[in-house]
């Protein structure tokens, strides 16, 4: 009977969620509660709730200061000089304007919020895909891609999840996965520097110049970050740009007389709203203590990976030192608070209303009766592979449904299937962190859809071309884990 009300107490929940008749929070609160009087054990659901928070209140505390931290690297300018710099990179070249999509997502995604990522590329790229023609797919895609490899970050949500469900140190799963986790990095820029190749054959080698230059190999104009308004929807300055295919020799943008001599032609200026980035004037820029910052970030990370002090108490202490010496005044630290505060309560409401979940799966006996069932069908010579089966499962099962469900409703089945055979729950968490790849690329996910509005893409054009790309990545971490024997 527990095995039954257990499935259908996961499969309501993921029906709720999946058809948006309940917010994830919610579902994760009223669901378990209303199986845990079913099951006749609802006298006890205070202490069921209680002993789930006690467990997750450091992984909740995890996150609500590393979105902080991350909130006023941003709002400080840490990140601009990179966003700049990448500009310069790419140049007019469509190989080196896609691996810097892919260099740019990765590097931003270091807060663990894919909302961030997508308005910081898009803002900085868009207007150089635009004007050189490429592929906007081609940019959602790799930028979705490297993110959902990124994402696996321990303040991240899946990894979060995981040790949430599991009741594991964020730490102890990442930490082993990063050589897996760098192999799919390295394959998510082979597939930019391919994807790049494509674009610069289809449409050639191309000279983004401003209207003043007279010759197609003269130095390119870049676009200048710029504007009087703040944030991520600040303009940019408008520039005017013209193409040359060195293929054809002639102009790719409209011309002024309609000719097509092998000298370049202006193309007609943008609209100044499809120039959008950081605004370099925003009141939150420090650039006197932008070394600070850098050399603030660099240690956390470091100490993060040698594992010195919990990671939440790392993030509390970076997340208090960067607001107090970034915003000495009680009101801009405030400001600052009350900006990423909306960020703050979904993440770690997220993960308290998980604790009624989890609380009541586990007190009610119901994981370990599902457990046991999913243990007898599974063939005796896949138990002991429960790491790779998990890892394969998790590249659908994460497309197809939310990471709520999957990690607080899947993986701790799989875990206590895993430890039937002897495989360790450690095991089983990083397994579980390969599908994130195509994950990102989710209809479950919110953040995709910022990626795709901004770039005017339709959902339907970048999952077709997404899917197969984002998925053979997660293959490719699947087997680097494998191979190191992470898995």
């Amino acid at each position: 009977m527990l095995t039954i009300l257990g499935f259908v107490m996961i499969a309501t929940f993921l029906v709720l969620i999946m058809m948006k008749k309940m917010s994830p929070m919610a579902a994760l609160i009223l669901v378990p509660a209303l199986f845990c009087v079913l099951v006749g054990k609802g006298a006890h659901l205070g202490a069921y709730v209680l002993k789930g928070v006690g467990d997750l209140a450091p992984t909740a505390a995890m996150l609500m200061f590393a979105i902080i931290y991350f909130g006023v690297m941003i709002d400080v300018g840490l990140f601009d000089p990179v966003v700049r710099a990448i500009l310069r990179f790419c140049k007019a070249d469509p190989v080196r304007i896609v691996v810097g999509t892919a260099l740019l997502a990765a590097i931003v995604s270091l807060d663990g919020d894919g909302s961030t990522t997508f308005m910081i590329t898009v803002s900085a790229l868009y207007p150089l895909y635009r004007r050189l023609k490429m592929s906007l797919v081609v940019m959602t895609g790799v930028a979705a891609t490297a993110n959902g490899v990124m994402n696996t970050v321990p303040w991240g949500g899946p990894t979060a999840r995981a040790a949430t469900a599991l009741k594991l140190d964020a730490g102890d799963i990442f930490v082993p996965m990063v050589p897996a986790l760098a192999t799919g990095l390295v394959a998510v820029f082979l597939l930019a520097y391919v994807l790049g190749r494509r674009e610069r054959k289809r449409l050639g080698l191309l000279t983004l110049a401003g209207a003043g230059a007279e010759t197609a190999t003269e130095r390119a104009e870049e676009p200048v970050l710029a504007g009087a308004g703040g944030g991520f929807g600040a303009r940019m300055r408008t520039t005017v740009f013209r193409t040359v295919s060195t293929r054809t020799g002639k102009g790719r943008g409209p011309t002024a007389g309609g000719g097509t001599g092998t000298g370049a032609t202006p193309a007609e200026p943008a609209p100044a709203d499809d120039f959008q980035g950081l605004d370099p004037h925003r009141p939150t820029l420090r650039p006197g203590l932008y070394w600070f910052n850098a050399a603030l970030t660099v240690a956390l990370l470091v100490l993060l990976v040698l594992q010195t002090l919990p990671i939440p108490v790392l993030f509390l202490l970076g997340a208090a030192l960067a607001l107090t010496v970034n915003f000495p005044h009680m009101a801009d630290q405030k400001a600052r608070i009350a900006a990423h505060a909306e960020n703050v309560l979904n993440v770690s409401g997220m993960v308290f209303a998980a604790a009624v979940f989890t609380g009541v799966l586990t007190g009610t006996g119901m994981v370990e009766h599902m457990a046991r069932w999913l243990v007898d069908g599974i063939p005796d010579g896949l138990g002991p592979h429960m790491g790779i089966v998990t890892g394969v499962l998790s590249i659908p099962l994460t497309y197809f449904m939310s990471n709520d469900g999957f990690y607080f409703g899947i993986v701790p089945i799989l875990a206590e299937a895993g430890a039937a055979h002897g495989v360790g729950a450690l095991e089983i968490a990083r397994a579980s962190l390969v599908g994130q790849a195509l994950h990102m690329s989710s209809p479950l996910v919110p953040a995709v859809y910022v990626l795709v509005g901004m770039a005017k893409v339709e959902f339907g054009d970048h999952t077709r071309f997404t899917v197969k790309w984002a998925a053979l990545t997660s293959l490719v971490v699947l087997a680097a884990g494998l191979l190191y024997g992470i898995i």
